[in-house]
């Protein structure tokens, strides 16, 4: 199996400096495995790797959408292992950073997607079908994402019949349908680092972040979206969204700013539960450990020559 090194944890704790530090240290080239990050223009509110922070090293999957474009999970299984089959055939070490759960373990995983056509129960997919003509599509996703937030992760609010097709799974089964049929084979042979750090002092960096996103210039790249596509998947992301009511007259700008920190601080929980719960990383806090790289380096030295773990 090819050998490829997996990043993920919260936003705010460092995954895109350690990328690049580990990229330059073992002839790496970093893979994208963010879901708002595929899209062009979407900079500030996402967090994306500057060209300084880059360092020159490559970087895909970055900036391939347009904003009205729909990415799925699906499009990224198969983009990430077309780069990682271009990386590796370059002698190099395909590095995959992102802290969409959903899409890292889908790229290493063979994941097939989807539940079987038995899962059907007409009566249930015209309750929500009648739901949605009578509160709109986005109360609709709302409902998934409350009920089923692996399947509104993955699915546009845009596309009804696929939530309606998620919500009617979820009611029949209690299984989400995203989730595999049988236990998935692992494809790759991967060194799976989680990055953590400790719960106030996480909090404390994302509060902090989204004070810096402000001065950089998130109320203006939010500005664009809504007004210019407000329908697109992009909208619905955590740092655009809660611009809604400010640009409406409706809120002040601290309280978009109060809230937007609310909303990645609860979406940096579900990642850590996620990465916690599905998957099986060695955890470092390079946050307050910051010389723990070190041990993160000799341990995929030796993984890269075979060595076994103890």
């Amino acid at each position: 199996m090819k050998k490829i090194i997996v990043i993920v944890g919260p936003t705010a704790v460092g995954k895109t400096a350690l990328s690049i530090e580990l990229a330059q240290k073992f002839n790496g080239e970093v893979i994208n495995a963010d879901s708002m990050q595929v899209y062009r223009g979407l900079d500030i509110g996402t967090a994306k790797v500057t060209s300084e922070e880059a360092q020159g090293i490559t970087h895909h999957l970055l900036d391939i959408c347009e904003l009205e474009d729909a990415y799925s999970v699906a499009r990224f299984q198969v983009d990430a292992r077309q780069k990682i089959d271009e990386i590796t055939a370059k002698g190099k070490l395909p590095i995959i950073v992102g802290g969409t759960g959903l899409y890292v373990q889908s790229l290493i995983y063979d994941y097939q997607l989807g539940k079987k056509s038995s899962d059907v129960q007409p009566e249930v997919r015209k309750k929500y079908e009648a739901y949605e003509q009578t509160h709109g599509k986005e109360a609709l996703w709302e409902l998934l994402k409350e009920r089923d937030p692996l399947a509104a992760q993955a699915i546009h609010l845009n596309n009804v019949r696929k939530v309606v097709r998620a919500l009617e799974v979820f009611e029949i089964t209690g299984k989400s349908i995203l989730m595999p049929e049988k236990e998935p084979e692992k494809l790759y042979d991967d060194f799976l680092i989680g990055l953590s750090t400790q719960r106030a002092l996480l909090y404390q960096r994302i509060n902090q972040r989204v004070h810096q996103m402000l001065d950089q210039g998130l109320e203006e790249e939010a500005g664009y979206l809504l007004t210019k596509h407000p329908d697109s998947q992009g909208a619905l992301g955590i740092g655009y969204q809660e611009f809604k009511p400010y640009f409406n007259g409706e809120a002040s700008l601290e309280s978009v700013i109060e809230t937007i920190q609310l909303h990645s601080r609860r979406y940096a929980k579900r990642q850590l539960t996620w990465f916690r719960n599905r998957m099986q990383p060695h955890w470092f806090d390079l946050v307050q450990k910051p010389n723990e790289v070190n041990t993160i380096e000799f341990e995929i030295k030796n993984w890269l020559k075979g060595a076994k773990e103890e």
